[in-house]
């Protein structure tokens, strides 16, 4: 029984603290659409997704509507598409994207994620054909988001497949040159990759998942800004305590929309994925808790232990609240997505490499991060590389969307434009990797993950 004071409370903090629901992502098996065909592969594709998601955004609408809760993204995952359609005879999947963003069009979401690939391990022909479709697929489609994943603690880290990765980037990013390399922004690489991820760009639906499911992403960073704000000089154990309450606050409210979606679309409820991911709005920013915490700035001494505070009590809140916390929970740190880590950016206070310590401890890995046109593929790989490992000896998600943006340097701004934001062109260390790169082979797995 929700008390007449959580109501009041709920209100307050979507008036004054920003409290959303970021997203509701339909998680949709496109296994059943296999043909040897890849045009009648693409049209099983569309009939399933314009069918199963035909009332989903209005469904979102009217829930918002009656319970005053925003629900700013209504979302679409799918099977990665290099399993999906592993049995059909083609090498480019750029049609299948173009059917993918077609269908999400036709329903009326903003992002559709899967036209993903699995290869940690090694590449199949399907696999290949679908890394190689990502540059010209990503370029000529506007709400199609694609992953990959290269590495994982039990199977190592596939560094062809990182090689590649540093390839295909700079390749969307001049095939977008004139957009700011936006296609970049719609592409992730991953270290342990999750399967019921509700959040952009790396969202797919897993093949160890139901039919249709409904996954939940809740975020509230000012929110929790909000609530420190009545503790300011306290010590640490009251400053997790604090997060920790507030972040069971914000998934309860999560919770009561992913069931009445449920219930309304007829479709199981999967996970809440309570992840702090900030916007460029002011007052939704994770580098603002930071500095509630103390901190002069985004990278000063101290962030990466603020980070790792934020993140834990965020995920332990979160567990307390719902039996299906799931997806990526905790706090991310996109550059672009977030005021205060722009302006921290932008000011040198941080910088690559201090976000990729706070990746170590963080939900993912360096976001939304904007780099000089002119970086190297070898260069780019390698900044994924190390992000890569961090994942695999940690048994985390990490995660590297990098946007080397065509004709700009550092200093200069790139602007992605809506919820993707803006971001200054941030220095990267230029000394060669490029012989460490092509040896190409595999890095074997560690050996704590050595568990069976």
């Amino acid at each position: 029984m929700i008390s007449r004071y959580e109501i009041q409370e709920t209100n307050k903090m979507i008036e004054e603290a920003n409290l959303d629901v970021r997203t509701i992502t339909m998680g949709i098996s496109l296994l059943d659409c296999a043909s040897p065909s890849i045009s009648e592969f693409n049209r099983k594709i569309y009939e399933k997704i314009t069918k199963s998601a035909e009332n989903l955004v209005k469904c979102g609408e009217d829930i918002a509507a009656q319970f005053g809760v925003p629900i700013v993204n209504k979302r679409i995952s799918v099977t990665p598409i290099a399993i999906a359609g592993a049995g059909t005879k083609t090498d480019d999947y750029t049609e299948t994207a173009r059917v993918l963003d077609k269908a999400a069009k036709a329903v009326g979401v903003n992002f559709i994620g899967g036209f993903s690939a699995l290869i940690q391990k090694g590449s199949t022909d399907s696999d290949i054909a679908l890394v190689r479709s990502i540059p010209q697929a990503l370029s000529c489609t506007e709400r199609v988001c694609s992953s990959v994943n290269v590495g994982s603690t039990h199977n190592g880290i596939n560094m062809n497949g990182v090689k590649k990765m540093g390839q295909i980037i700079k390749e969307m990013a001049e095939l977008t040159k004139d957009r700011d390399s936006v296609a970049c922004s719609k592409f992730v690489v991953f270290c342990n990759a999750v399967e019921d991820n509700p959040f952009m760009a790396g969202a797919f639906h897993g093949v160890g998942e139901r039919s249709l499911v409904i996954n939940v992403g809740v975020s509230g960073p000012g929110v929790v800004k909000r609530a420190l704000e009545d503790y300011r000089g306290a010590d640490f154990e009251t400053v997790c305590e604090v997060v920790k309450k507030t972040a069971f606050k914000i998934t309860r409210v999560g919770q009561l929309v992913a069931r009445e979606a449920s219930r309304r679309l007829d479709v199981p409820f999967g996970i809440i994925d309570l992840s702090l991911a900030p916007t460029p709005a002011v007052g939704d920013s994770i580098a603002e808790i930071l500095e509630e915490m103390g901190l002069g700035c985004a990278g000063a001494p101290g962030t990466t232990a603020a980070i790792a505070i934020l993140n834990d009590n965020v995920k332990k809140g979160g567990i307390m609240a719902s039996s299906y916390v799931g997806g990526l929970s905790g706090a991310f740190i996109p550059v672009s997505e977030d005021r205060g880590m722009i302006e921290a950016a932008r000011n040198g206070s941080l910088t690559i490499e201090k976000l990729e310590a706070m990746t170590c401890v963080c939900s993912v890995g360096l976001d939304m991060v904007a780099i000089p046109g002119d970086t190297s593929a070898e260069t780019i790989s390698g900044i994924i590389a190390d992000e890569m490992a961090i994942g695999m000896i940690n048994n985390k998600t990490t995660a590297a969307r990098l946007i080397p943006v065509y004709g700009k340097s550092v200093g200069d701004m790139a602007n992605f434009g809506g919820l993707l934001g803006y971001a200054p062109i941030m220095p990267v260390n230029t000394n060669s990797c490029a012989d460490f790169i092509n040896r190409g082979g595999r890095i074997p797995p560690p050996i704590h993950s050595f568990r069976n």
